[in-house]
Parts: structure tokens; C-alpha cells; sequence
């Protein structure tokens, strides 16, 4: 495969076929180093060298009534998963200023659960408000399932992005959630971007799908107009189903974020969770073709932590993106 030919058809704006990017994901180990060359080409066309940061927040975890395979915090899962509830106005927003103290772009908040209820959607639309008049910072919130309705209330509240992954193709979608179907999935991304908001829609590899259904879920979410695109590597969780799974490579970490980049190439592609410990000693080579990581840790996981994911972007000579918090 000629990969500097399918950079260029990229930032053309040609939309690369799903062959092409089935080849991506086939491309030999010696052809690795090409295959990100390329990627990096688009993502430096985009984004330059800088690097989005994204902190999370756990505002609400544990006791899901969902039974999604992967998640420590399902209905199905047997772990020792945090389990609390919706922590407070002053407890977000002190998370919100320490995002901001770390340069992050957006402050994500999370909450556990099929659905937000009446009293979710006012809790976090009244913390968004407050946050928003003490913190100069982007928010996403990513609270389940969400009808139009509450699309628009969030987009009222000042919320700038819903995140609200498809995590794999249709065709392998049965595999993983038997509780709500990947038509309702698709609704909700539909819901957020009828609203206006901003759409982070991604997906999780390494769940048993094939290298198809990988591709599958990279034109979904150029289908759904995602403007971010988190790419999670499984790294599995005692007592899920998928616990004994083994961790994907980090040579197919790296073809999958390429194959993203080329399908979505003036997205955000971020290299999202499971980045440490599939991509392991590998992971600066993520950051030329995802230009987004997240920083300080995950739902229910820890991370690297902040001062060696700074170390590894100034190493690989690349730098954290200037904020434009409007």
C-alpha cells in the first residue's frame, strides 16, 4: 500500500474506503513506521504538534443496571469497582480547576447508568452553570442514553460536548450489551448533535471483533459527524466477562489509531483508555496519529499519572495544544 498516497487522498478530502482501511489494519510490522509516517501527516496538517489534554471525572459510579461485558461497573460484573453516588457542586468543580491547572482542554464528567433522570439532568446542569462562571474550561458530560429534550437542556446548561461512545460495529454489538441495542446508541448521537453540542463518539478495540468491525465502527463515526473520537484499548477488568481476554498489541493500537486518522482526518482522535497498558513502552508513537490523550487516570483506573504523561509529550517533541476555552 502506498500510505503517502492515502495521506494525500485524506487531506484532499477523498473519503478512504473501508479496503483501504481494512489495509491499514493488515499493514506488515516493517511497514509500521510508514503506515504512522503518513497518519502523522494529517494529524500535523490539523493539529500541528500539539497535544489535547483531557481529565476525567467519576461523578457518579457503580450500580449500572446495564450489562455491558467490558464494564467493571456493570449489572453482570463481579468487582471491586468503586460504587457511590453523585458527588457534589463543590466536588466537581474543585475537579474542574485542578483540569485547569494541568492545562487540559476539557474536563469530562461521567456518571454511571442507562438513563439520567429528572434529577441528574438538574444536578448537572446546575453544577455546569456554576462551574462555568469559576472555571474557563470546556465541559463534556456523558451521562448514558439521552433524548432530545435533554440534549437541549444540557446545551442551555452550557455543557459543550456529549460523550457517547458507539464502541463497536452493529453486526458485533450483540456481543458486548444485551440490555440496550446499538439503534438506541446511534439515537442519542443522532439527539446531540440535533441539539448542538459538540459529539465525542468513539469506541473500545480488543473486545474479540474482527479487524472489519473495526473499520465498521471508524466510518459509524464519521457517519455520525463525531467531532472527537476516543480510541480505548480493553484492558480487561476482574470479573467481567471479558476479564481473561488478553490485551491487544501495541503495533494494533497503532494500525487502529492510523486507520482512524485517515477515515476521520481532521477529527480529534484521542488515544484513550487502556493507552498505558496495551501501548505500553509505545505510547509517544500513538501521538502521531491521535493529536488527544486523556491525563491523570481513567473511570476506574489509574494512569500513568500527569507528570509522566508531560514528560513523554515533551520527549517525543511534541507539546500541549494552546486552550481556546470560548
Amino acid at each position: 500500500m502506498d500510505w503517502k498516497r492515502i495521506s494525500e487522498r485524506a487531506l484532499a478530502g477523498e473519503q478512504i474506503a473501508s479496503d483501504e482501511a481494512l489495509c491499514c489494519l493488515q499493514a506488515r510490522d516493517d511497514e509500521l513506521l510508514a503506515l504512522l509516517d503518513a497518519a502523522f501527516r494529517v494529524r500535523c496538517h490539523y493539529y500541528g504538534r500539539g497535544v489535547r489534554l483531557h481529565v476525567i471525572r467519576n461523578a457518579r459510579s457503580g450500580s449500572c443496571s446495564e450489562d455491558c461485558a467490558y464494564c467493571s461497573q456493570s449489572a453482570r460484573a463481579e468487582s471491586n469497582a468503586p460504587q457511590y453516588p453523585w458527588q457534589s457542586r463543590e466536588e466537581i468543580i474543585a475537579g474542574a480547576r485542578e483540569a485547569r491547572r494541568m492545562g487540559a482542554f476539557r474536563y469530562c464528567v461521567v456518571s454511571s447508568g442507562r438513563v439520567p433522570s429528572d434529577a441528574d439532568i438538574r444536578h448537572i446542569c446546575e453544577t455546569v452553570r456554576a462551574l462555568k462562571t469559576e472555571v474557563p474550561i470546556q465541559v463534556c458530560v456523558s451521562l448514558g442514553l439521552l433524548t432530545p429534550e435533554r440534549a437541549r437542556q444540557l446545551k442551555n446548561a452550557g455543557v459543550n460536548r456529549y460523550n457517547h461512545n458507539l464502541e463497536t460495529s452493529e453486526r458485533f454489538f450483540p456481543n458486548i450489551c444485551t440490555t440496550h441495542t446499538y439503534a438506541d446508541r446511534i439515537a442519542t448521537v443522532a439527539a446531540v448533535k440535533a441539539a448542538g453540542l459538540e459529539l465525542c463518539c468513539g469506541g473500545l478495540l480488543g473486545l474479540g471483533e474482527t479487524p472489519e468491525d473495526r473499520v465498521a465502527l471508524a466510518m459509524a463515526v464519521r457517519d455520525a459527524r463525531a467531532d472527537s473520537i476516543p480510541v480505548n484499548f480493553l484492558d480487561p477488568r476482574p470479573g467481567t466477562p471479558f476479564g481473561h481476554y488478553p490485551r491487544i498489541t501495541p503495533a494494533e493500537c497503532l494500525r487502529a489509531l492510523a486507520m482512524f486518522r485517515f477515515v476521520n482526518p481532521g477529527k480529534e482522535i484521542r488515544a484513550a483508555g487502556g493507552r498505558e497498558a496495551c501501548l505500553g513502552s509505545l505510547q509517544a508513537l500513538a501521538l502521531f496519529a491521535a493529536n488527544s490523550i486523556f491525563t491523570n487516570g481513567y473511570l476506574t483506573t489509574s494512569g500513568q499519572g500527569y507528570d509522566v504523561d508531560m514528560a513523554m509529550i515533551k520527549s517525543a517533541g511534541f507539546h500541549v495544544a494552546e486552550t481556546d476555552y470560548s
